[in-house]
């Protein structure tokens, strides 16, 4: 009751800073004021249909991220920069007109990802209100049984892939691979980096809350250092991201189970995640920094510091791709077919980056980095320049994810943590979609290879179980 008290303060807090902000942002706006507040509307219906009754983990996600990556950013901007944005906004001139453009442009897509998630709530799926029983009794009896070495290993493992990672340079984001590994190897590192780990930690917090009913410091602790470690090796600053989204599945189990999180649990979680969190992302921009022929001790802590001002508004990807996109002169359904050719390079600009932006590197960064910019889902669908095709598309999607979060539900036997993590993969790779988009279908490849490898492990010791079983049984 006191956790639900404190997160309905929450709620009435965000009101109160949306709706002030929204003023001020109304009173600023250069454009027509009925776009900006059809465009607040719809993103801040997006965000509260995330977090309804009925709501699913991708919604939820997808809401956040476009809510920070579009409505937040707009208004900040707008209200406390005149309009000015961080990153590049291509031929886009800043007028009332190119400003509507852009956000009817936004409001039309979110609007196909809204009533995507009313059509999947009243006719496809809604997840059970009451208890979930976890149906991996594999899985469970293996826990129980080894549950110390389990722990034990699993930390072995994400200590040695960050590690290694580190060292030899597999897979970080922007950075060319130092180290290519035969068999396909690094493709397994980016995956256990990106959510393969996350996905043992969303696993081992299902076993745990069915088999204790309570939470574990233990598991708090490796959970969060986990998340830690694989964000350092992969030089990303976005812990955030796996621990919000093993956080809110875990806070969904307890809802519909009858698990106990007492507050003090919760307060020392948060605060640990805080201090990790500053930790990590102050650790990767030092680590960037080295990167720059920095020489000084000083201006390289300075550098970490200064690197991290711009993540809490700017790294959210959204405002800036549409504007672009909605004041480029080609858009067509030939821009469209060139960026679906679009192939994979380390060593080259994108067509975003080099026609649409016109961003400051150049190729020959390109061979020291591997820096891209992302134009978002949103402006990568209305490349043709189609209102009702970037509508139908995003609509579609909507659906297609849902129907990959409900796959997910099933082969993951309704384990809600796991369902919630892979939900925040889909909404990410959404909210920066662009780059390579052909490639998408490996991620949800990996999604699925993940699913069938936690069911193998079930239904594998489920048989060897059974085996074990009837050899014990001695004949009358």
């Amino acid at each position: 009751m006191q956790i639900n008290a404190l997160i309905k303060f929450a709620r009435y807090g965000l009101y109160a800073v949306i709706l002030a902000l929204t003023v001020a942002g109304f009173y600023r706006y250069t454009g027509h004021l009925y776009v900006y507040l059809i465009f607040s509307a719809v993103s801040n219906a997006l965000l509260y249909y995330g977090f309804r009754k009925n709501s699913m983990f991708f919604e939820a996600f997808i809401g956040v991220f476009f809510w920070l990556g579009f409505w937040l950013k707009l208004t900040v901007r707008i209200i406390f920069y005149e309009g000015m944005f961080h990153d590049s906004v291509g031929y886009f001139d800043a007028s009332a007109g190119a400003f509507d453009y852009a956000l009817l442009t936004a409001s039309c897509g979110i609007f196909g990802l809204i009533l995507a998630s009313i059509v999947r709530e009243k006719y496809i799926f809604n997840y059970p209100r009451k208890t979930v029983e976890y149906e991996h009794n594999g899985i469970l009896n293996f826990y129980k049984d080894y549950r110390s070495f389990i722990l034990i290993g699993f930390a072995i493992i994400f200590i040695t892939v960050a590690l290694t990672n580190i060292y030899f340079g597999i897979y970080q984001r922007g950075e060319i691979t130092k180290t290519i590994l035969p068999f396909g190897l690094n493709g397994i590192y980016k995956w256990l980096l990106l959510f393969g780990l996350a996905s043992g930690s969303a696993v081992i917090w299902q076993c745990e809350l069915h088999l204790k009913n309570n939470v574990s410091y233990l598991i708090i602790i490796l959970s969060l250092l986990e998340s830690l470690a694989s964000s350092v090796a992969m030089f990303s600053r976005g812990m955030i991201l796996n621990v919000s989204a093993l956080g809110y599945g875990i806070y969904k189990t307890i809802k519909v189970g009858s698990a106990r999180w007492s507050k003090y649990i919760l307060l020392l979680s948060f605060l640990m995640f805080i201090v990790l969190f500053a930790c990590s992302v102050f650790m990767v921009n030092y680590m960037r920094s080295n990167d720059k022929n920095i020489a000084s001790q000083n201006d390289r802590l300075s550098t970490a510091t200064n690197l991290a001002v711009p993540l809490f508004l700017d790294r959210w990807v959204g405002m800036e791709g549409v504007m672009a996109v909605t004041s480029y002169p080609k858009k067509g359904w030939n821009l469209w077919g060139e960026a679906w050719a679009e192939k994979y390079s380390e060593n080259s600009m994108t067509l975003y980056d080099k026609d649409i932006i016109s961003a400051t590197y150049t190729e020959s960064d390109m061979a020291k980095k591997h820096s891209i910019s992302l134009p978002g889902i949103v402006a990568f669908f209305f490349y043709p320049g189609s209102y009702l095709f970037l509508f139908g598309c995003l609509f579609l999607l909507g659906l297609f994810a849902a129907v990959t979060e409900i796959a997910a539900f099933k082969l993951g036997g309704n384990n809600l943590i796991l369902c919630s993590l892979l939900a925040e993969v889909i909404a990410y790779r959404y909210a920066n979609f662009g780059y390579v988009p052909a490639q998408s279908y490996l991620l949800f490849g990996t999604i699925f290879m993940n699913l069938f490898i936690i069911n193998f492990f079930d239904k594998f010791y489920e048989i060897f179980n059974d085996f074990k079983s009837s050899e014990t049984i001695v004949p009358k």
